[in-house]
């Protein structure tokens, strides 16, 4: 047997499941949800017998306060949203984080177990990537047909998120090939990965995965000088995959064709490079002059966008509006979603809680920020903002980003092997 699939049948058997399944079942809607439930019940259970038990983690506590900054944003928003029914839901919905989070770091207490879970999280990765290739070479996937433009893999045409998914945790992929092939490994698996992130069609993805090769090539690197070879390398093999992709793909060809519409120079040729982007940022921005202190509300934005949006934006009158009456789903940008959402007062709690992050990563010492480095680094292209988002609010992007939370204030402080086995 494998070392992946040892380590993901461990997985299976032990208390790491709960956990493993909100990824395991990310394309299939809200049955990611049973995973957060379980470990809800865990979670509850856990305190039950060990009422004391927060005051032993200072993972648990950091991700508390965490969290306490993502939704006390919300809460702040929800006070006088312009959609107070959608506000104060999605306020009540965000609490199911704090137990998800919760049951890693008390199921992840050790740095085996950490590894199982990097492990069996990269093989649930390799399998969309296979199905990925299939639909790439056949136009079939276990999700059905792919869409004209892009390929949607296991998620399906009707939920393009394949890019998003994969290109934010292929941090997982990459550490399970280094530790298993060494740096080899990293490049081929990094090639593996690089076709169904290209025909997802996704630019911010290509942005994403582009940020975890830098942060790869400098893990592997470790000097300036390397780090500019291997980068370099890594530019050649994206330039050569992209190539081919843009000569036997239609697919490809079309999206490649729409992002170069942004060299036209004028601001409609680059509007419409960004899928409306513009429009929207425009808008986002005559939001949050109107709204500065708190915001619209936590995911009022669609309804919000016609008052402020121009009569004949793009996005109130076609039928790629959220509903009747509405606009944009949302700002598609973070920090322009934090700031029309949740204001100024908002946008000072996140970065209150980033800064704690900060904070926290650099105590911990360089060995445990090792183990964490894969979901840090998940973490960090997650966030980054000089790209495009899905709105961090939401029930399916909200959750990935809570689990990723909640994993990274787990990795921060599990017990090494050594420590471990000595205890």
């Amino acid at each position: 047997m494998s070392p992946l699939a040892a380590s993901l049948k461990a997985a299976l058997r032990s208390p790491l499941l709960p956990f493993w399944l909100v990824i395991a079942l990310l394309p299939f809607g809200r049955s990611s949800e049973l995973g957060t439930f379980l470990c809800l019940i865990g979670t509850v259970l856990l305190f039950v017998r060990h009422p004391s038990a927060l005051r032993e983690h200072q993972g648990a506590r950091l991700l508390l306060w965490l969290l306490a900054a993502y939704v006390g944003a919300a809460l702040i928003s929800a006070v006088d949203s312009l959609a107070p029914g959608k506000s104060w839901s999605t306020v009540a919905a965000l609490l199911r984080y704090a137990p998800l989070g919760l049951y890693a770091c008390f199921a992840i207490r050790r740095e085996d177990k950490l590894d199982a879970l990097y492990r069996a999280v990269a093989v649930v990765l390799a399998l969309w990537s296979v199905d990925a290739w299939v639909q790439i070479l056949t136009g079939w996937s276990l999700g059905g047909h792919a869409e004209p433009e892009r390929i949607s893999g296991i998620f399906g045409a009707g939920n393009l998120k394949l890019g998003p998914s994969l290109s934010v945790l292929s941090p997982f992929v990459l550490w399970a090939a280094q530790r298993r092939w060494g740096t080899r490994g990293v490049l081929v698996a990094f090639v593996f990965l690089l076709g169904p992130v290209l025909m997802s069609g996704s630019r911010a993805s290509w942005l994403c995965y582009a940020l975890v090769a830098l942060g790869f090539a400098w893990r592997i690197a470790r000097s300036p000088m390397r780090f500019i070879a291997v980068a370099g390398g890594l530019v050649v093999a994206v330039l050569l995959a992209g190539g081919v992709a843009w000569k036997t793909s239609e697919r490809f060809q079309l999206r490649m064709d729409r992002t170069l519409q942004a060299l036209g120079g004028s601001g409609q040729s680059v509007d419409a490079a960004l899928s409306g982007r513009l429009d929207i940022w425009r808008t986002s921005v005559a939001m949050f002059e109107a709204h500065p202190v708190n915001g619209v509300g936590v995911r009022a934005y669609r309804y919000a966008y016609p008052h402020y949006a121009p009569p004949d934006d793009h996005f109130v009158v076609s039928l790629e509006a959220c509903g009747p009456g509405e606009g944009a789903c949302h700002a598609h940008q973070w920090v322009l979603e934090v700031l029309t959402e949740t204001g100024v007062l908002g946008m000072l709690c996140w970065l209150a809680a980033i800064a704690c992050a900060l904070v926290a990563w650099r105590r911990v010492g360089s060995a445990a920020r090792a183990r964490a480095f894969p979901v840090t680094l998940a973490l960090g292209v997650m966030l980054f903002p000089l790209n495009t988002h899905l709105a961090f609010y939401s029930a399916w992007w909200g959750l990935l980003f809570a689990w990723l939370l909640g994993l990274w204030c787990a990795a921060l402080y599990v017990v090494p092997s050594q420590q471990g086995d000595a205890e």
